[in-house]
């Protein structure tokens, strides 16, 4: 089982960077992979994969509009994974998801193979 909490959302500027955080905590927290997705305004049907990271910390990968602008980071020692964004963008607005896949394949990026799911944490970047 696994819990997760997210913080850190707001309104922010084009431009500007922001950081997100996600708690994990449960017996298969330490073993999961945790991936970031993210549900943009109207569109309530699909999460877009944005990140993800191995449990050992060592394996990160990211989806195609966010790479080279967001980084993703493991602090197992405090049960947290963060997501850095920078140079942030309309199209980043958001809610953001942290999700936890304990029995996936090696790096999954489809909403389906998480099986635990955080509340939400609303992104908003305003032009």
């Amino acid at each position: 089982q696994v819990q997760l909490a997210e913080f850190g959302g707001g309104l922010v500027q084009a431009g500007d960077s922001q950081r997100l955080s996600c708690t994990a905590s449960g017996s298969a927290a330490s073993r999961a992979v945790i991936g970031w997705f993210r549900q943009a305004p109207g569109n309530e049907r699909e999460r877009e994969f944005v990140a993800g990271i191995t449990a050992s910390g060592i394996n990160k990968y990211y989806g195609r509009p966010v790479k080279g602008r967001f980084t993703i980071a493991r602090d197992n020692a405090k049960n947290t994974v963060y997501l850095q964004m920078s140079n942030l963008k309309s199209d980043d607005t958001g809610i953001y998801y942290c999700a936890a896949a304990v029995s996936s394949s090696p790096l999954p990026r489809d909403g389906s193979e998480y099986g635990y799911w955080g509340q939400g944490t609303q992104v908003t970047v305003s032009s």
